[in-house]
């Protein structure tokens, strides 16, 4: 069988790359083992596709090849595995209209969207969106798949990825209208571990943090649930309350946004009270975008706002 070629598009890349790391077209011709002149095709051929003609390299002082805004864009943001690179993410990055690339736990994306998406379009900012957990959002950080990412802690220290804390959240015990916390606590402010014990429980997927925190404060106090339903958002769990007539322990969300009305809210009373941030996270091993940085400043201000609201 004979060896797969590459899509003349990342063979194009691979002349670019190399032009920019030797510091010319000679260099880079000696470096791929072709002629010169297939190196400048090359070049000329990303060009036309990714720039409409325009530039991505010019020469520098001592005929230095140096790169040009559009070329600086797109070499940061092709240090990435080359099967990961459509052409289509090529034009994005090459383009004169910034973009960012932004990943969102799905329960957030349900509370911040809005006023992300709000911010990149004031700032005229093409915005790629997409959702995944906590691994698949670490992992495309590190890959240079996404500029920015917004998700819950705790999360351990990952290997070439920046993590900024932006909000702290207690936990709360949520109930569905018809549960008997509804009736029976009503009027209390907050609830305890144990006044959970022997109710049906709505929990999180086993891998989540949340879940296993869970199991750990019921295992502390010797207290037993009917678990009846596992959620892996907030996007699931307020409709599996009602169907249940369940309670679930969860982060407090109301800085971000209300709670359905009909649903029972208690802060949860703990001797060591715990907390979950709300963080963003971005790659450290290279500059962060104007884009990302626009985003999070807007995020920062309105989450500290309602933050100085709630206090």
């Amino acid at each position: 069988m004979p060896p797969r070629k590459l899509p003349r598009h990342l063979v194009w890349l691979e002349s670019f790359a190399a032009a920019v790391e030797s510091g010319s077209l000679e260099g880079a011709a000696e470096h791929l083992g072709v002629a010169r002149s297939v190196v400048s095709e090359h070049l000329r051929a990303l060009e036309d596709a990714l720039a409409d003609g325009q530039p991505l390299l010019e020469r520098g002082p001592g005929r230095r090849i140096q790169l040009t805004a559009r070329g600086e864009r797109l070499y940061e943001g092709t240090q990435t595995p080359l099967h990961q690179l459509d052409l289509k993410r090529l034009r994005d990055l090459a383009s004169a209209e910034p973009s960012l690339r932004l990943g969102l736990n799905p329960t957030l994306s349900h509370f911040l969207l809005a006023g992300i998406a709000g911010d990149v379009a004031r700032a005229h900012i093409k915005l790629e969106v997409s959702f995944g957990s906590t691994f698949e959002l670490v992992r495309q950080v590190q890959t240079n798949q996404l500029d920015l990412a917004v998700d819950f802690t705790p999360l351990p220290p990952h290997r070439g990825v920046e993590a900024e804390s932006l909000l702290h959240l207690p936990f709360v015990v949520l109930s569905g209208p018809d549960n008997p916390l509804a009736s029976r606590h009503r009027g209390r402010r907050s609830l305890h571990v144990r006044d959970l014990s022997d109710q049906l429980f709505v929990d999180w997927q086993r891998d989540d943090p949340y879940g296993a925190a869970n199991s750990a404060r019921f295992t502390a106090h010797a207290v037993s649930v009917r678990e009846v339903a596992r959620v892996q958002s907030f996007l699931l769990l307020f409709d599996m309350l009602r169907a249940y007539q369940a309670c679930a322990i969860a982060p407090d969300l109301r800085l971000l946004r209300s709670f359905p009305e009909d649903l029972c809210v208690w802060l949860l009373r703990e001797e060591t009270p715990q907390a979950v941030e709300v963080v963003a996270l971005q790659s450290s091993g290279g500059v962060s975008s104007e884009a990302a940085q626009k985003v999070l400043a807007g995020l920062r201000q309105r989450l500290a706002s309602k933050r100085r609201k709630s206090d």
